[in-house]
């Protein structure tokens, strides 16, 4: 049984990759609240990343970073702090995780790293100045510790677009914006979280063993396709 420590796994994206493993893997999650779900292969750590002193634990094969941020503005209404705020909980939160964590997963036998990006990286959208430079960053991380980690450790990073989430609920908060949000993608549809913990648990298995250094969009079509 593998130990998959969870970053962020009390709420959306995080906690449906938590239920998906945690019947099959010992799961260490690390957030500020504790998720609604109680197993026996599950350890709650409350922790704010950015503030507090992650746990000591014994042992790690897998680390899965969730925090993000929506931080939708024009650029002449994004502060400098903004921009600084993004980049502490997507780029700076990731690598401290990646640090305190990373003697426990050099000492595993299979062990990989898991990132989230978006697709407004790729996809020039206005208003996403802030995000989209801390998930750049973000992308920048899977490169280069993917080429810095191997054999070792596998790196690789998802970037969704919308996702039926809390924190995406501002998008999709009436009828007409989810018909908006529904018909701009190709595929007529936009991501549950329970989609997205499928690809995580798909990249964390030992079928994506020869697979590191990688962005995986999961986008409906939107940055590929133009319809």
């Amino acid at each position: 049984m593998k130990t998959v420590v969870v970053i962020g796994g009390s709420k959306g994206i995080g906690n449906a990759i938590l239920q998906k493993l945690v019947s099959t893997n010992k799961v260490i999650n690390i957030s500020r609240t504790s998720p609604e779900t109680s197993h026996a292969n599950l350890t709650h750590y409350r922790c704010d990343i950015t503030q507090d002193e992650l746990p000591k634990i014994d042992s790690a094969d897998d680390l899965v970073y969730c925090p993000g941020s929506i931080n939708l503005k024009p650029i002449n209404r994004l502060s400098i702090q903004d921009f600084k705020n993004d980049f502490e909980i997507n780029v700076i939160g990731a690598v401290k995780a990646i640090q305190h964590f990373l003697p426990l997963l050099k000492n595993s036998s299979s062990s990989s790293i898991l990132l989230f990006s978006t697709v407004a990286v790729k996809l020039g959208m206005p208003f996403h100045a802030s995000i989209a430079a801390a998930k750049a960053g973000v992308e920048g991380l899977v490169k280069s510790l993917g080429a810095e980690l191997a054999p070792t450790i596998r790196v690789n990073a998802i970037a969704p677009t919308v996702t039926d989430t809390n924190l995406a609920s501002k998008l999709l908060r009436n009828d007409k914006m989810i018909k908006n949000i529904t018909e701009r993608h190709p595929l007529k549809k936009f991501l549950s979280p329970e989609e997205v913990a499928e690809m995580a648990q798909f990249l964390l298995s030992n079928s994506a063993s020869s697979i590191s250094g990688q962005i995986f969009e999961m986008d409906c079509g939107i940055v590929s396709f133009k319809i």
